[in-house]
């Protein structure tokens, strides 16, 4: 009996757990095969290929993100192959299963929660023709009764599974070639201790651990086999200390260069652990997954979800200190009781910990979720199909909404890509009455223009945030000094930001280059004679004119950049004189220059 265990990822760098782990189980009695392609994906493509492999069953792991491009792959496939057992799993079917085994007709069985063990039972019931699938636990499927109507029936749970005797799901040969390509997806622990009601993990009480020594023999294998990023989906990796603590040290120890991303909860990492990281964690190793998702107290408080806001601050700030751990933060606009003042209290109250990245989501009110259940109670209103993104409720309209997409839609293209971190901290801290309002402006700006509806390059980005600082330019001012603000310092801060952006001398520049050829040629020539008026670093690089002609961009700061990056003064008694290099990568160099200094000379 061939199977085949299929889904549709995200993206092609995706890789799925749940169907490694159905075949470890299931792998040693049964002939599976596993199938993944992307929700990108043409539906012809996905089913052309399943078609020749001749499954007789095919199993498919279903998601919010994939659910509904899997229907259609299902809708084919069971048209040019009637035969073929058709099985769904995952956490989108698992819950009102009865509605999906209504919905999908040409289905024939839904795995309900923790599938290897009642998957391994349904293959065995399917191989044997019984058809006593009364038997299997934690499995849905159709009972052809005697008038010839068939009725759908949902068999009980099934106890959960000991973890310790489940086998590894990271050793398949067919992974290794691309195992430096791809993600790989890694648990230590399922379960979560909380019950934030937004969540499925809440209505599983308990966290379960595989064992430790299988889990540092896998992570050893996939290290020694090329991984270079191993994300481990434990809801709250750190619940408990000395676990974390030995499996940090783990990490730190073996690393060889894989990077290592986990969801913390950071309200309750201890200080010793903490204390530890920021001493011995090498820098770019971990990265991690922070969910705040809201700073508002009687909105955690209706979700269930118990947050020491002082103490997060405490974690995500000594942590930020170290300058050894990236961290993304997240957040949920829609939840209970947060209205779009409030939402845009949350939004300043994380940004000004100043996350790597901050991500900003929506509500789904997901099927099997409090949230869901109690719909009504805040009036929601949400897609009925995935991925059930909430649309408005008592507290927050439709067009509140639409207006916090557009802070989505800026803060992903700005904050979150880098692109100029230097020019917009100035103007979220400085310029702008807060970071939501600055996101918020721009991203009004933004779509009033129709620019969401086209593309854009490196220089659109730069051009863009320029051409909406233009508008009321006039009515701005500097908070600290109170005075107008200085456009001379956003725009010199801005290109600063565009050079360190290249790897390469970038062809061309976003702004209107105006120094003269003579006084460009005039300033490359007195580099190359006196370096050292730079600095002894830019000296010792022992350049020639022809060299900096080739590797160098230069530009003349109307403020000194130097006493503005080192202590965030703005002084406009000197000018800079600023010298990028590149190589592979961006290097800049600072010369402070006198207001009638013209040369070197």
């Amino acid at each position: 009996m061939k199977v085949v265990l299929a889904t549709l990822n995200a993206k092609y760098i995706h890789t799925s757990l749940a169907l490694r782990c159905l075949k470890a189980y299931c792998g040693d009695e049964f002939d599976i095969d596993i199938a993944e392609y992307t929700i990108k994906d043409p539906a012809m493509n996905i089913v052309s290929d399943l078609f020749v492999r001749k499954p007789d069953v095919v199993g498919f792991s279903c998601y919010i993100w994939n659910i509904e491009e899997t229907i259609i792959v299902i809708d084919m496939l069971r048209k040019i192959m009637p035969e073929v057992k058709i099985v769904l799993g995952g956490p989108e079917v698992s819950y009102d299963v009865e509605f999906w085994m209504d919905r999908l007709r040409d289905i024939d069985f839904i795995v309900v929660g923790e599938g290897e063990e009642t998957f391994h039972h349904l293959l065995t019931e399917i191989r044997e023709g019984t058809n006593k699938y009364h038997m299997v636990f934690g499995v849905a499927y159709r009972k052809l009764l005697k008038d010839g109507t068939v009725e759908i029936r949902v068999n009980p749970g099934r106890p959960k599974l000991d973890l310790a005797k489940l086998p590894s799901p990271h050793r398949f040969e067919e992974d290794l070639p691309r195992l430096g390509s791809r993600v790989v997806y890694f648990e230590t622990s399922r379960g979560c201790p909380f019950s934030c009601q937004f969540c499925l993990s809440s209505i599983e009480v308990g966290v379960r651990y595989f064992d430790i020594e299988r889990t540092k023999s896998d992570i050893l294998y996939l290290i020694a086999q090329g991984a270079k990023l191993i994300k481990f989906v434990d809801r709250t990796f750190n619940i408990k200390r000395d676990y974390a603590l030995e499996m940090f040290k783990f990490l730190i120890e073996n690393h060889q260069g894989c990077v290592f991303q986990f969801e913390i909860t950071a309200d309750i990492m201890r200080p010793e652990v903490l204390d530890y990281l920021a001493e011995h964690a090498p820098p770019g190793v971990f990265r991690f997954e922070i969910g705040v998702q809201s700073t508002n107290d009687p909105t955690n408080e209706a979700v269930q979800r118990r947050q020491n806001w002082t103490k997060l601050v405490r974690t995500v700030t000594k942590v930020k200190d170290s300058k050894k751990i990236d961290q993304h933060l997240d957040l949920i606009a829609g939840l209970p009781h947060e209205d779009y003042d409030t939402f845009r209290k949350t939004f300043n109250d994380v940004f000004a910990l100043r996350p790597e990245e901050l991500q900003l989501g929506f509500l789904k009110m997901l099927r099997g979720t409090g949230m869901r259940i109690d719909a009504d109670k805040y009036g929601y209103k949400f897609q009925e199909r995935a991925p059930y993104e909430m649309l408005s409720n008592d507290l927050l309209p439709f067009g509140d909404i639409v207006r916090i997409k557009r802070v989505e839609d800026v803060l992903e293209k700005y904050w979150n890509a880098h692109r100029m971190d230097h020019a917009l901290l100035y103007l979220v801290e400085r310029i702008f009455p807060s970071p939501f309002d600055f996101f918020q402006q721009f991203g009004d700006f933004w779509e009033g223009r129709g620019w969401q509806k086209i593309g854009h390059q490196l220089e659109d980005l730069f051009s863009r945030l320029w051409a909406f600082l233009q508008e009321g330019a006039g009515e701005r001012r500097d908070a600290q000094s109170g005075l107008p603000w200085n456009p001379d310092v956003v725009m010199g801060l801005m290109k600063y930001d565009y050079f360190l952006n290249h790897n390469y001398k970038p062809r061309k520049v976003w702004w209107d280059f105006t120094m003269d050829k003579a006084v460009w040629n005039g300033w490359m020539q007195r580099l190359a004679e006196r370096p050292e008026d730079v600095s002894a670093e830019f000296a010792a690089l022992g350049l020639g004119e022809k060299e900096l002609h080739k590797h160098a961009v230069i530009e003349r700061l109307p403020f000194d950049l130097a006493a503005f990056l080192a202590t965030g003064e703005v002084r406009t008694d000197a000018d800079t004189l600023l010298i990028v290099l590149y190589g592979g990568t961006a290097k800049p160099h600072l010369l402070r220059l006198a207001k009638a200094e013209q040369s070197l000379a």
